[in-house]
């Protein structure tokens, strides 16, 4: 249920996981504003760098110093590369939804072309890419099942982020979740306005509340806010909407388990871990590094120390300069006249090195090491520089990892979507009237990703079947792993039925007259 009490927002012990998802947020948003207000609340003077703890550790961050010289800071996106990175390992190609056999009440095919309808479509996947987007940065993402008569013909599937969510936990499953957003807040005064959604099993309540940055209020009417006054003529008298269902619409799906941080926290021991957990240091490193070689291109650019003698007056008071684009200049009068030592010439290049190969190795090194505690291969991210160099097994082998990473979080993700498919069937068929009743859980199908270039795929597969040591049904499926059976048994028959025309054509050219009849000779 919703409270009814001002208390405080984030309740604890959610309050501690909001302020570690603050820190990867920023990280992920590239905000650098926010890192440095982050990092420089904690004392920045050098006494406090030779502390020991969190003050001088935090102390001794890129982004924790003070910048009295307004040196430039860079700040490299790889945190919003690898969400990205780690959601198109998984989405990229969307999992499909499948109805068995003898899993449908009434006609199967019925039901799942409703299926493809409800989590089929370009919308769902769509929502799967940002889901695992978030999961990534903020360690789980929960997922949850809308409809609107007005706007759409049936029930939808939407997802919301572990910042803004209070779950709650039975045997370390999802039991129920309070969603929540700041729909308005002045900066003056700094009075919030929040909405509040609770998913319990069968309905949802909504509830405005009027507070502060981190009390949540007194509860108000849902007419008081336009955000909020669409629900106030579909609740009940308790503010809530019966969903017609006796699950719960909303899922949370881990990114990764165990949560090493809270891993002895109660209610949070149940959150997933963040690919960012950890990896702030390397992070920050990355961006000292970067903006060290910035800094270094910065210093080495090209400068001329030049006599004072071959410059130009600009007038008394106004200083001289001088004129890069002058061709020919007339011999100094004299010796010593000018600003060098006696016996330099008068115009003096500087050029000073670049140390461009070991600012790149250092950052080549630092981002395979957040990689690889992400448990993500370089190559997943395009890293292609030794190309032609690497076989197909050497490609293949660096992949394995990004691979082992992959089949882990799709474990995750099918262990929460196959019962929220089943879930929003059910209220599809209580909400819009559709025939859709399943037995179980429908299928989680997964694309399979090619590890071989589809010329050697092609190969293998001709000598396997030149040497009849594999069938043609093997052989489509290993072609074209992510078909469904009526797919491979489609394809097989026009595989076979164009065998056969082959056969025919082939017999009629060796005997032109196998066709005709003797009648006319």
């Amino acid at each position: 249920m919703l409270p009814d009490t001002d208390i405080a927002w984030p309740p604890p012990p959610f309050d501690q996981a909001q302020k570690a998802m603050r820190v990867w947020d920023a990280w992920y948003a590239g905000d650098t504003d926010r890192l440095a207000e982050h990092y420089q609340r904690y004392p920045a003077f050098r006494p406090s760098q030779f502390a020991g703890g969190l003050v001088g550790r935090i102390a001794r961050f890129f982004w924790g110093r003070p910048n009295p010289q307004a040196t430039k800071r860079l700040h490299v996106p790889l945190a919003a590369d690898l969400a990205r990175g780690s959601s198109a390992l998984l989405f990229s190609q969307p999992p499909r939804f499948v109805i068995g056999e003898t899993d449908a009440r009434g006609d199967r095919k019925t039901a799942q072309a409703r299926l493809e309808l409800l989590l089929g479509g370009a919308d769902t996947a769509s929502t799967l890419l940002e889901a695992g987007e978030l999961a990534s940065v903020l360690g789980g993402v929960y997922l949850r099942g809308w409809w609107d008569h007005s706007i759409s013909d049936r029930v939808n599937l939407g997802t919301m982020s572990a910042d803004a969510a209070v779950p709650v936990w039975r045997y370390d499953r999802l039991a129920a979740v309070t969603f929540w957003q700041a729909v308005a807040e002045d900066t003056s005064s700094g009075v919030v306005w929040r909405h509040l959604e609770h998913h319990a099993p069968g309905r949802i309540h909504h509830g405005l509340y009027r507070g502060s940055r981190d009390r949540l209020g007194q509860r108000r009417n849902l007419l008081e806010h336009p955000a909020t006054a669409w629900a106030a003529p579909v609740v009940d008298n308790e503010a809530a909407i019966a969903t017609g269902v006796n699950t719960l619409t909303a899922r949370y799906v881990p990114n990764v388990r165990p949560n090493r941080t809270w891993r002895h926290t109660p209610g949070l021991a149940q959150l997933g871990r963040s690919d960012l957990e950890g990896q702030e240091p390397l992070l920050d490193a990355l961006d000292e590094t970067w903006s060290a070689w910035m800094r270094d291109i910065d210093l080495g650019r090209a400068r001329l120390f030049v006599d004072k003698a071959v410059t130009q007056a600009r007038g008394p008071g106004s200083g001289a300069v001088f004129d890069s684009e002058q061709a020919i200049y007339t011999t100094l009068p004299g010796a010593g006249l000018g600003s060098l030592k006696d016996g330099q010439p008068p115009i003096i290049p500087q050029q000073f090195t670049i140390r461009w190969e070991e600012h790149q190795q250092t950052a080549a090194e630092i981002t395979e090491l957040i990689l690889r505690s992400a448990g993500l291969s370089p190559s997943a991210f395009g890293d292609d520089r030794s190309a032609g160099m690497v076989t197909a097994t050497g490609v293949n082998s660096r992949d394995k990892l990004s691979e082992a990473t992959r089949d882990q979080k799709i474990n995750y993700w099918k262990a929460e979507l196959g019962p929220f498919a089943r879930t929003l069937t059910e209220l599809d068929r209580v909400q819009f009237g559709s025939r859709i009743e399943l037995k179980t859980n429908p299928e989680v199908r997964w694309p399979v990703r090619a590890q071989s270039p589809p010329l050697e795929t092609a190969t293998r597969l001709a000598k396997l079947k030149g040497s009849d040591l594999i069938s043609t049904e093997q052989a489509v499926r290993e072609r074209n792993p992510n078909w469904s059976g009526d797919d491979v048994n489609d394809e097989v028959g026009r595989i076979r039925t164009e065998a056969a025309q082959r056969l025919r054509a082939a017999a009629a050219r060796a005997d032109p007259f196998a066709n005709r009849t003797a009648t006319g000779l």
